[in-house]
């Protein structure tokens, strides 16, 4: 894998948002990967609650700049940078004042999920691609870790179908046990649409509750990783119909498992 590109996408990663079991291996195996020779990138939103000064981000002025369209209305995408300290890994903050300025993640003080968390994954899906886009690095891996980074896959297999930096790139879609209650914003399948994205496409978010935001993910995807021991039987079959490469949920050795599996992955070419 020495000199292979990886490009990790993840709604949480540690040291920028608490220890869980999904921001803790979404930053292991990146570390992991870096470690070996893998050329990495980490992209996660700049929720407000990330300290900036503490974690030392600062603007990319080369990179911000450019609206994204989200649902006919324009909203600026913003990029900012950290290194993690002793690793020499960039990790890429997509941030925009209107969707990730507030002093919460996922939800409000009444434990209430924000009502534009389906126009928040839109924009993060968007905004990485737009920015791999602009420093022309052309990923052989992308591994997708968490629900809020779930329409990064449809978005790739068929927003940007034509764009050539992607089309050698394996999609890995992580699941965990990290569900959410009731559904997102009942208009996601047609602010997804809105982007010439065919209605057979999008029939999976009509109902855009977590277990459809996932099985989203798992169609538009090359291959599965269980991040969490337990993952729901109905996700379970919806791999199986699938018939997609799948890797069961590791208890040792995960990083260099992990490794092997995405090694497996590109050498099926």
């Amino acid at each position: 894998m020495k000199d292979k590109r990886i490009l990790f996408v993840s709604s949480e990663v540690v040291p920028y948002l608490p220890e869980t079991e999904l921001s803790s291996t979404a930053f292991n195996v990146a570390k992991n990967a870096h470690s070996k020779g893998v050329q990495t990138r980490i992209f996660m939103p700049r929720y407000g609650v990330i300290n900036e000064r503490r974690h030392q981000l600062h603007e990319v002025i080369r990179l911000s700049g450019m609206n994204l369209v989200v649902n006919d209305m324009d909203m600026p995408l913003i990029i900012k940078v950290a290194s993690i300290p002793k690793e020499r890994m960039q990790v890429y903050f997509i941030d925009n004042e209107e969707y990730f300025k507030r002093k919460a993640v996922f939800s409000d003080e009444d434990d209430n999920l924000f009502p534009d968390n389906d126009e928040r994954a839109i924009f993060f899906a968007k905004g990485v691609v737009e920015t791999v886009k602009k420093l022309n690095w052309a990923p052989d891996i992308i591994h997708v870790h968490g629900w809020l980074a779930s329409l990064l896959p449809l978005y790739l297999k068929e927003f940007y179908k034509e764009e050539p930096l992607f089309t050698e790139s394996k999609i890995i879609t992580s699941l965990y046990d990290n569900s959410f209650e009731g559904n997102l914003n009942e208009k996601l399948a047609d602010k997804v649409k809105f982007d010439d994205i065919s209605e057979d496409k999008v029939l999976t978010l009509k109902t855009p509750n977590y277990t459809n935001i996932l099985k989203s993910a798992i169609e538009n995807s090359d291959a599965i990783i269980h991040g969490s021991e337990n993952v729901s039987e109905e996700l379970s079959s919806f791999i199986e119909e699938k018939e997609l490469p799948v890797l069961e949920y590791q208890t040792e050795n995960i990083k260099e498992t992990y490794l092997e599996f995405y090694a497996n992955l590109i050498s099926e070419d």
